[in-house]
């Protein structure tokens, strides 16, 4: 599947036509001092689409998906590899909770005001109350870049790892607990 691609390093030139969450994370980048390269293109709201965006941006989009547990009162933003399969009872156990299951669109937008295929790290700076815990897992910090949306999933950026912990992760306030999933087949 061919998704077309443009390849650029920064602040869009047509920011002020940009949605207002995408510019909230440009400005949130420009502040921290975060430089980054950019990929625009069409709406990449899968991880196979998003595929065709790391060979051209030459950097892996993380998988973002917001989780909760059986009374939706606990919720958790995880981070992991893209082409990992998300396995529910190792994050729970890892997590110590009850088996988690994916938030609803109602609390995609509520919580990090995002709206579904579009989830990003970027999306903790609308949540001040910390209501989202950020989970990491390894490999992903182990990665010399990271890319995601810019909370529109449109465009994905690529980070070093370098800016990512020291700037982007301390700036979010989010502190991460950083987990082992192990990779295999799906048994949700």
């Amino acid at each position: 599947m061919a998704i077309f691609v443009t390849l650029e390093k920064g602040l869009p030139a047509n920011v002020t036509e940009r949605d207002s969450r995408e510019r909230r994370c440009y400005a949130f980048l420009d502040r921290l001092g975060v430089s980054y390269r950019r990929a625009d293109h069409e709406a990449a709201a899968t991880m196979e689409l998003c595929r065709e965006i790391e060979k051209s941006l030459g950097c892996p989009i993380c998988k973002n998906l917001l989780l909760t547990n059986r009374q939706q009162t606990d919720f958790y933003l995880l981070l992991m590899e893209g082409d990992k399969v998300f396995k529910t009872k190792y994050l729970s156990k890892a997590l110590g909770c009850s088996r988690l299951s994916f938030a609803t669109d109602e609390h995609m937008m509520d919580l990090v005001d995002i709206t579904p295929g579009s989830l990003s790290v970027l999306g903790l700076m609308n949540d001040p109350d910390k209501r989202v815990r950020l989970v990491i897992d390894r490999p992903v910090l182990e990665q010399p870049e990271i890319g995601f949306h810019p909370c529109l999933n449109t465009s994905t950026l690529a980070v070093s790892m370098a800016d990512f912990r020291d700037k982007i992760l301390p700036a979010l306030a989010h502190e991460p607990t950083v987990v082992e999933l192990p990779a295999g087949e799906s048994d949700n």
